[in-house]
């Protein structure tokens, strides 16, 4: 990337000022630097013409387009001041060219031509005055939280303030709460426009939103997707996790968010897309007897099934099940032969998976080992050795003398 002189680029989490000969005079790290990025895709292809359109990125996942009305020369990266209702705006531009305009009708589909669409304006690339004053605006962020948090509780809303976000000029602020029900918060506006001095705007957000703007990690050992790359939200219902045959468990299927997984529709398509080459049968008649259906192992295209009073399950591929079917529409019952190689033996019963104890190894009984001798005891043993030898002399003499007296 060519920088210009003078210009303010944002760059591995920093905002830096370049100088005459492209050395680094400011740096200055913002909070909440990073949430998505765009990539360019048609950066190595020549534009046919030139396009005025940018998407402008902010805080969290809010992003806007905006127009360069004054033919700035702006890349990716750049920190500009954009126009904002009232004010304006700082950001950092995340789309340039052609992919930005193809963002932009995607986002718009009533619009059809880019040229003519009233949107706002790029105002200037960002001074170190607008930075340092953008700066004061995102470290007011938490303490303005809190301050409105205390605000509603003491009002008796039953509502939660998630998150704030400041523009960059500090004349207004973004308020996300979360709320089950409908909030009346005009009050709660009026003593956060006079306590803080700012226009106030609130935003109702869900549950998924809320753990995006907390972040986290995943049961995956991933950063949470909804805080890492993840701007639209898809409703997950119980169907995704019945096409994939996942076991119905909701401490397993439920994400930070109290939600079911967004991460259980990435595959659903590749699902969806198999079982289509599944016949919807339960059982099968063969010249051997009935054949019933046990399990379908979809991206493998084999059906397990199991004959009536035998507990074995043996597999068979799709394409044989459905000659079978054709056959017994025809009143052909096609004998059933069955390998060994077929029998399946990987099926075990799962219960005590989610025991806690499930790891712990059985302990054995040690043998009863003897002591070690420390040098005390050793003397002490000697001595009782010593006592008892001599007791025994005595005792054989007193023998031989009562012997010798007796003859």
């Amino acid at each position: 990337m060519t920088i210009n002189k003078g210009t303010l680029y944002w760059s591995r989490g920093c905002v830096t000022e370049t100088g005459k000969e492209g050395e680094t005079i400011a740096c200055r790290a913002v909070k909440n630097c990073h949430k998505l990025t765009v990539y360019n895709w048609l950066r190595n292809i020549p534009a046919d013409r030139e396009y005025d359109i940018f998407e402008v990125r902010f805080k969290s996942t809010r992003k806007g387009f905006y127009r360069n009305v004054n033919n700035i020369d702006l890349k990716e990266g750049a920190i500009v001041a954009v126009e904002a209702s009232p004010g304006h705006d700082i950001g950092i531009i995340s789309a340039v060219g052609p992919v930005a305009e193809i963002k932009f009708l995607k986002a718009n589909p009533n619009i059809t031509d880019a040229k003519t669409a009233d949107i706002k304006k790029i105002y200037r690339i960002a001074r170190v005055v607008d930075i340092e004053k953008w700066q004061e605006a995102v470290s007011l962020e938490y303490t303005t939280m809190i301050q409105a948090r205390r605000m509603a509780t003491s009002l008796g809303l039953d509502m939660k303030i998630g998150d704030v976000d400041f523009q960059g000029d500090r004349t207004k602020a973004i308020f996300y709460y979360i709320a089950d029900e409908r909030v009346d918060f005009r009050e709660l506006i009026k003593v956060m426009a006079e306590t803080f001095k700012i226009r106030v705007e609130m935003r109702q957000i869900g549950a998924r939103q809320e753990a995006g703007l907390i972040g986290g990690i995943g049961p995956c050992g991933r950063e949470l997707c909804c805080a890492q790359w993840m701007r639209n939200f898809v409703s997950v219902s119980t169907n995704s996790v019945r096409h994939q045959e996942i076991s119905v468990n909701p401490l397993k299927l439920a994400g930070q968010c109290s939600k079911l997984k967004c991460c259980l529709n990435y595959e659903l398509d590749t699902y969806l897309d198999a079982w289509d080459a599944f016949p919807k049968i339960r059982q099968i008649e063969t010249a051997t007897g009935t054949i019933f259906l046990q399990k379908t192992d979809v991206l493998k295209g084999v059906m397990y099934f199991s004959t009536a009073g035998n507990p074995q399950i043996f597999s068979i591929p799709v394409e044989k099940v459905k000659e079978m079917i054709d056959g017994a529409k025809k009143g052909e019952k096609l004998e059933l032969h069955v390998d060994n190689d077929e029998i399946n033996s990987e099926f075990k019963s799962a219960v005590g998976e989610d025991s806690l104890t499930r790891f712990d190894k059985s302990r054995k009984k040690r043998k009863n080992r003897k002591k070690p001798v420390t040098k005390n005891e050793n003397k002490t043993s000697e001595k009782e050795n010593n006592r008892t030898n001599k007791q025994k002399h005595r005792n054989n003499k007193q023998k031989n003398v009562n012997k010798n007296s007796e003859t």
